[in-house]
Order: C-alpha cells, then structure tokens, then sequence
C-alpha cells in the first residue's frame, strides 16, 4: 500500500520516513504552519533516494507558480489541495509525472474525479491538517477507476480501521504521527508504518489485483 508522509519540514524527518518506510514524501508550499519554502524543499530533495517519491502540496496557487516551484525543488509530483479546476489539473497532469487531486469528504465533484486526469484522488476531512476523522462512507462517490488516497485524522489507533472500512490504495498522514505540526514523532511514525505493513500481510485481499500495486505504473 502506498504510504505518503505529508507536512515534511526538515531533512532529519524525511530520511527516518524513508527509512521507516514510507514510499512518499509530501512538502507543503500552500498556506500551513508546516509550509516550507523552496529552497529547503530543494535541498532536503537532494537527499532522499530517487525511488521515494517526493510531492508538493498547493492550494489554490496560480498552476504556472506550481509548475515552477516543481521544477526548481526537483519534485516528482503535485497534490493539489484546493478549487483548482479540470482545465488546469489536466494542464499540469500533462507536464508532472504524478498528480494527485484532492477533495473535501462529501465535495460534488468527487462525482467528477475522473474528468481531472489526475494519478490519484485523495479524500480529506474538510479541514485538512486539523487531524479531524470524517464519516467514512463519504468515499463512496470516488469513480471506480481512480486510485484512492485516504487521508484526514488518521493516526496508529485508527489506520487498521481505516483500511478495512475503505480499501484504499493509499494512505496520506501527518498529524497523527507528530510532535508539533510540521516535526514528526519517531515512535508514531514506525508505529503507524509497521501497522499499514503488517496489515497487509495478514489480509490477503490487500496485496492482490492492480488495486494495490502502485509501482506498476511508472511516474
């Protein structure tokens, strides 16, 4: 299962999340008390191994800016997180090797997910960072075809749950395993980890089918 390790601000947090092993990075560039500025990103990029994919989180931002802040930090994807609209998530679906578009649980235009042309879809609570659960079953309405992200509240007492209630393809968390927004707590971070990787393993249905394989499709 694809597992993203959002809210990054500091080299130390993301080589222990790859280390842990998470298979995504994502830094913040929109408005958040865990955005991070280019450069930093940039840096902290250069350090990661190439495998581990590494996602830029927006919203709301003009789709040029997010075009070039992705090509000075040397990120390998895109999550936008606001009221961006199909024309321009197609626009960079066409120039990012890996765009994820997100929604509010509950949000009409999950409905429409498959016009954005994006890799994945990821479903939020309404405050995103806040580590608010929402209603599960709000997921219902995501198009069959689209790779489902779970995020919202999720942390190491709910993800088993989460996985069984939803059958995601991947998971997205941030302040269920940290500190203080934006430092990640050592101990949460493995926890929640083993607890994704573990669960895998004792259910079968989740690592069989195209469903779960996300090192299929190249970025």
């Amino acid at each position: 299962m694809f597992v993203k390790i959002c809210g990054i601000t500091n080299e130390q947090d993301a080589l222990l999340a790859v280390a842990l092993g998470a298979d995504a990075l994502g830094f913040v560039f929109a408005d958040s008390k865990r955005q991070i500025s280019s450069d930093i990103a940039r840096d902290i990029i250069n350090r990661v191994p190439k495998e581990i994919m590494t996602i830029g989180v927006f919203k709301n931002q003009p789709i040029e800016v997010v075009d070039r802040i992705i090509t000075k930090t040397g990120l390998q994807g895109a999550q936008l997180h606001g009221d961006e609209s199909i024309e321009a998530t197609q626009w960079l679906s066409e120039r990012v090797p890996f765009v994820v578009k997100a929604f509010s649980a509950g949000s009409p235009m999950v409905g429409f997910a498959n016009r954005f042309r994006a890799n994945a879809i990821l479903i939020d609570g309404k405050s995103p960072g806040s580590g608010q659960v929402f209603d599960w079953t709000l997921v219902e309405g995501v198009p069959p075809v689209q790779k489902l992200i779970l995020a919202g509240g999720l942390n190491c007492t709910n993800v088993a749950e989460a996985i069984r209630s939803v059958r995601p393809w991947g998971l997205d968390v941030s302040t269920g395993v940290e500190t203080s927004p934006g430092r990640k707590d050592p101990r949460k971070l493995r926890r929640f980890i083993e607890i994704v990787r573990s669960f895998e393993q004792q259910d079968e249905k989740l690592t069989t089918g195209d469903l779960y394989d996300w090192e299929e499709e190249p970025w």
